[in-house]
């Protein structure tokens, strides 16, 4: 075999940028850009290369193990651990439902094709309503505004025909789902300066300049928390002096005056003073948004998508589009029609809010229902501690880790210690899969088959179609025993009567299929078949077909709902609280979400790559600040919530606003292990699950959080022992 190399695409976040990847015989020793790439052009992060580290680490699980009496684990064998897990499942469903298991699915399930495919189909399979996954303590705000607003057929109006971008608490040159804003991300740099190069405004509104608001036309440096105030604040000026799309309104939108009245409170002077930013600021962008372009959306991240009120913010936002008419309308060309996709028209009409939640099953622990499909993981501790015949107890952890990602870390654990079967299908030694009964280590990315992002996603992170497939570069370490993700499901679906279907089709019960056979079924129906990707290792970028958004169908009588109840009502809180908040003096800084570019959620911590760079998240804050606090960067201070406390290493940012913390989410260890805050801390020890929870979808507050911070003195390091009374 010897040295060479070979093309791929990375598949650690959800860029899926295209790599040239050098072998030495079975190892991999560099991963470059792979400047051919037809999308990404030569463009990957510093995440690519985590690939070598992963595949080669000591920390890298190579054998099935299960959980001893004494908590410490021993090896055992695939197949028969694949026999005792599935003979726990049944005497669960015999003794209770199916209800009772459950599954949660994190990002690295998400980003593996195969992965994704299976985990779904084994719950179908044996009737499961229990699928939970990251995305809704994430951004399922978005989720919950497509369900009572609406949403438009075409989608909004592309960035690369737009004349305005605007993102709220976004920032997509570090976190790549900045694409879902209508910012094509690849090569994310290169693309903004180019739209800008061909005159379209950038306009940020984030509490930190990032590195995208570097780039920005106007910026916002407002406080933590307040994209509901300066939403409805646009709003309320593009309103008032008409810069609205009358004509979109009048055909697509129901209760424009109701909305115009219930956002008159929020003056530009009143908007000012509550976000801490200048009225002129608030008004220019209002204007160039609004006024002075003609087309470009705005879009949020998880900022707004993470704070206190986030389905409200997320509603407001999407509102602006929505007078503004900054969708694509008849006739307008479709960006990316989905290489991997079955040919759907696009069409230029409302997609009427459904209100999913309101049907199907519903939480034991806290009453709120689903999203398409997906329960509400703020409410899964409370589900697994629930007493009585409906709670869940067992957990099935694909590609996840709810021990670090879920909100109100020590409960969180509390819960997953509480199940009678936790399994952990995971290749490192997580905070989960320490808590696990069995853990189930999985091929990883570069030892696998693998497709790019199909359907909405493939749409939303391409800014045209294009497609690849990524073959397995070398084979998993000699000796071990490792799988491919859907092998477990099968096997499992297999040992409990059930069999998986894919695309419709079941899977044969007793022959175990190829991955290859899986993806093919994946693809069926698409316009680029599996058989033509084999044929193309280079992908295959199709050639522009001219397509366009249909006009409307005949009947089509969808209409977006400006101010539902539940929102007019929520609107009515924000105005009715007090500018100040009463909990300023005792907590006076607001500890908000921060993607770093060298780990992509609880992903990459313990890797050497990592852990030379980047060894602990850091408390970032503006240097005015550790100079007012009497400590310099790398010292150690005390932060605390109504709710709990840690230590943090505190480190100067400039780009920081002042009265604002910013700390990376899904670092640290289980509760009661060393809190050396020099190896990462959890944000989500403060993280609350009783208040600043949203109705609708139980997201909790994880960003904008009240913090005070305090210099340490004698206080003795591993302090998040300590709490305040509830």
């Amino acid at each position: 075999m010897g040295v060479r190399e070979m093309k791929s695409f990375c598949r650690i976040c959800p860029g899926f940028c295209g790599i040239r990847v050098t072998l030495d015989d079975d190892r991999i020793v560099a991963v470059h850009g792979d400047k051919s790439h037809p999308i990404t052009a030569g463009y990957i992060c510093s995440k690519a290369n985590l690939a070598i580290d992963m595949h080669h680490g000591e920390s890298r699980l190579l054998h099935p193990l299960r959980r001893k009496d004494d908590g410490t684990f021993e090896r055992i064998g695939l197949e028969e651990a694949l026999d005792e897990i599935a003979g726990k499942l049944q005497d669960i469903i015999d003794s209770s439902s199916v209800d009772a298991i459950a599954m949660y699915r994190g990002t690295a399930n998400g980003l593996n094709t195969t992965a994704t495919a299976s985990s779904m189909a084994f719950l179908q399979a044996i009737g499961s309503t229990q699928n939970y996954s990251s995305m809704t303590i994430d951004q399922s705000a978005k989720w919950v505004t497509a369900g009572r607003l609406g949403a438009w057929g075409a989608g909004r109006q592309h960035m690369d025909h737009s004349d305005v971008l605007m993102l709220f608490g976004s920032n997509p040159l570090v976190s790549l789902l900045g694409g879902l804003n209508n910012f094509a991300p690849l090569n994310p740099v290169k693309r903004i300066r180019d739209a800008r190069a061909r005159g379209m405004k950038l306009i940020v509104i984030d509490p930190r300049r990032t590195e995208t608001a570097a780039h920005a036309d106007v910026f916002l440096q407002p406080y933590p928390g307040e994209d509901v105030t300066i939403a409805a604040g646009m709003i309320r000026l593009i309103l008032t002096n008409g810069w609205h799309d009358a004509e979109f309104c009048a055909a697509y939108g129901e209760g424009l005056d109701e909305l115009k009245a219930a956002v008159d409170a929020f003056t530009p002077d009143y908007v000012a003073r509550r976000a801490g930013i200048a009225v002129g600021d608030l008004e220019e962008a209002a204007r160039v948004f609004a006024l002075e372009s003609r087309t470009g959306a705005a879009g949020s991240g998880t900022g707004p998508n993470m704070a206190y009120r986030s389905n409200l913010a997320e509603h407001l936002i999407e509102t602006l589009n929505v007078v503004c008419g900054r969708y694509a309308r008849a006739g307008d060309p479709v960006a990316n029609w989905g290489a991997l996709s079955a040919p759907t028209p696009v069409y230029a009409q409302v997609i009427a809010p459904t209100r999913p939640w309101e049907q199907g099953p519903r939480s034991k622990a806290r009453d709120v229902g689903t999203l398409y499909g997906e329960r509400m993981s703020g409410v899964l501790a409370g589900d697994i501690l629930t007493s009585g015949p409906d709670k869940i107890r067992a957990l099935i952890s694909a590609g996840g880790n709810p021990a670090s990602a879920l909100p109100d870390q020590r409960n969180a654990v509390a819960a997953l210690e509480e199940l009678e079967l936790l399994v952990a299908v995971e290749p490192f030694m997580s905070t989960t899969a320490q808590l696990a009964h069995y853990i189930l280590p999985t091929k990883l990315l570069h030892e696998r088959f693998d497709l790019p992002p199909t359907g909405y996603y493939e749409r939303a992170l391409y800014h045209r179609p294009f497609a690849q497939l990524a073959v397995p570069l070398i084979s998993p370490p000699e000796g071990s025993e490792v799988v491919d993700d859907w092998y477990i499901y099968w096997s499992l679906a297999k040992r409990l009567g059930k069999s998986l279907s894919i695309n419709g089709e079941p899977l044969d019960r007793d022959v175990p299929p190829r991955t290859e056979d899986i993806m093919a079924r994946q693809l069926r129906g698409a316009r680029i078949s599996f058989e033509e990707l084999r044929q193309s290792p280079d992908g295959i970028l199709p050639e522009e077909t001219g397509e366009v958004v249909e006009p409307a169908q005949d009947g089509a009588s969808g209409r977006f709902q400006l101010l539902p109840s539940d929102v007019a009502a929520e609107l009515e809180e924000v105005a009715g609280e007090a500018v100040a908040s009463e909990d300023i003096q005792d907590f006076p800084y607001r500890l908000t979400v921060r993607r770093l570019r060298e780990v992509v959620n609880t992903t990459g911590h313990d890797l050497p790559n990592v852990k030379r760079r980047k060894p602990y998240n850091a408390a970032y804050l503006h240097p005015a600040e550790l100079e007012k606090l009497g400590v310099a960067s790398g010292d150690i201070a005390h932060m605390q919530s109504d709710y709990a406390g840690f230590d943090v290493i505190v480190e100067a940012d400039e780009s920081m606003r002042q009265g604002v913390v910013a700390m990376s989410h899904g670092w640290g260890k289980l509760p009661g292990q060393n809190a050396d805050p020099r190896e990462g801390v959890c944000t989500n020890l403060m993280v609350r699950t009783d208040i600043r929870v949203e109705k609708i979808n139980a997201m909790p507050a994880m960003s904008a959080i009240p913090v005070r911070i305090t210099v340490l003195g004698n206080q003795p390091m591993g302090s998040d022992q300590w709490r305040l009374p509830t």
